[in-house]
């Protein structure tokens, strides 16, 4: 009979120990459309997660992505987060184990016969362990589980953020770069046609409109050349944080060296800028609900749900019993020297159960936070859901705009370029005035940055699309 009741009390403590007050976890529903704006149907297979290896096609750039991974501190902190929360996971993952440590004490009392009475022991002893009845623990380690996985999804994101940011900076440089040689080059001209209109001034031959045109046209081109060296300035000092460290030269763009032609009325032409060769490959768009599985930020969000639904029932068990052993298992004497002799070995067992009965509404409390909690994960879940779908809708917006407006803008720049060879043309002919010179002159130059500025707009709009479909943290 007593092996059987001793059976029935184990059956009884594991079928407890598996008791836990957890609800059931279930995934929102996105709260977004079943397809992005423009999308007809939805697509039929996945969009894959392209490596960002694969998705960069210049070789200076991946290795300079390569570089900030390695060296930038936001990455770097992210990382180190993991290990943190590591850390605190394995605490709770412990909290489920007894603690067995070596314990030696001694006793001295009176006897209540005038003398003194000696105690002494030495064995192993197990303090106040918890056993998880109600699932407290087991909920808790589930939170810190949780945690931890989101963590993860963190430094991926973190990961994601930075490629997209280096990719991004690098081609705004380059942009910088082709834009401060396109204004350099204007400069030069534009101080060309300053000298010979000062010269025709001087001579009687053009009036004094022309002259003062031309001046003002120069000191825009001069204003201009400034404000792109500043620019580029701030796109190295920014590539520069985000790499770590100063990048090193041969991974920076370059633009190839163009001479101005130069008329025979010693005006320049300005050169059309280079055009950047291809370099970011394409990335299907796939279906919104593709987001769920490929963006780091939305799988965070919801390991973060997980850990607060798990809260709920660390709160649900704080209103059952807390059931703790303290144990001991040793050898006790009077005296030192009888410690270890035959007949000293004993045990102590001391189980102890606290059911809370008046806590002033505490665990009331710690269970309506632990909810509103959730609720405000759920909010957060489906929000970081509905802002990832825009910023891809974004981007398939200028994906689907951006090339009409590059070729329109390429287009007329070829027009402007053969507007200012025919303006020249009847300037040496006699049949405009300079001013028409100048201000198809000044029609190219500006035509000409807008060109550059929609060519980078389009390539940050490939890395954007990139980013927001969740691309960047595979091929590590």
């Amino acid at each position: 009979m007593t092996h059987l009741r001793m059976g029935a009390l184990s059956l009884a403590v594991l079928a407890l120990s598996g008791c836990s007050f957890t609800p059931t976890y279930e995934r929102p529903a996105a709260p977004v459309a079943a397809t992005f704006p423009g999308q007809a149907t939805p697509a039929a297979t996945q969009a894959d997660n392209m490596a960002w290896r694969d998705f960069i096609g210049d070789a200076r750039l991946r290795d300079l992505v390569a570089l900030a991974l390695a060296n930038n501190r936001d990455l770097r902190v992210a990382t180190l987060n993991i290990e943190q929360v590591r850390a605190q996971y394995q605490i709770r993952r412990a909290d489920q184990f007894p603690s067995v440590g070596l314990a030696a004490a001694g006793n001295r009392q009176p006897d209540g016969n005038g003398g003194i009475a000696n105690t002494y022991s030495v064995g192993l002893a197990l303090s106040n362990w918890e056993i998880d009845f109600f699932g407290r623990i087991a909920s808790l380690k589930e939170a810190a589980l949780a945690q931890y996985l989101a963590s993860e999804e963190a430094r991926h994101a973190a990961q994601t953020s930075l490629v997209a940011a280096v990719a991004s900076t690098w081609l705004s440089l380059q942009a910088n770069e082709e834009l401060l040689a396109l204004t350099e080059r204007t400069v030069a001209t534009r101080e060309d046609s300053l000298r010979l209109s000062r010269l025709r001034f001087d001579n009687g031959v053009t009036s004094a409109l022309d002259l003062r045109q031309a001046e003002s046209l120069t000191a825009a081109a001069r204003s201009a050349l400034a404000q792109q060296r500043r620019s580029r300035a701030l796109d190295l000092n920014a590539l520069t944080l985000l790499v770590g460290q100063p990048p090193p030269a041969a991974l920076l763009p370059a633009v190839r060296p163009q001479n101005p032609a130069s008329s025979d009325t010693g005006v320049a032409v300005p050169a059309e800028p280079v055009a950047a060769a291809p370099m970011l490959r394409d990335v299907p768009a796939g279906v919104p609900s593709d987001l769920l599985n490929r963006r780091a930020d939305i799988r965070q969000a919801e390991q973060q749900l997980i850990a607060a639904n798990a809260n709920i029932g660390a709160a649900r068990a704080a209103f059952f019993p807390r059931i703790s052993l303290t144990a001991s298992a040793g050898t006790a004497s009077s005296s030192l020297s009888g410690l270890f002799e035959s007949g000293s070995w004993g045990f102590t067992l001391a189980p102890q159960a606290l059911l809370p009965i008046f806590d002033a509404g505490r665990n009331n409390a710690n269970l309506g936070a632990a909810r509103a909690a959730r609720d405000i994960a759920v909010a957060q879940y489906e929000k970081t859901i509905q802002t990832a779908f825009r910023e891809v809708a974004d981007a398939l917006a200028g994906n689907a705009t951006l090339g009409e407006q590059l070729a329109a803008q390429q287009a007329q720049a070829t027009a402007e370029a053969e507007r200012f060879r025919l303006a020249e043309l009847r300037y040496r002919n006699g049949v405009s005035s300079f001013l028409d010179v100048l201000d198809a002159q000044r029609s190219l130059f500006s035509t000409q940055q807008a060109l550059a500025q929609t060519r980078l707009a389009q390539q940050q709009n490939q890395v954007a699309l990139y980013k927001a479909l969740g691309g960047g943290w595979t091929g590590e």
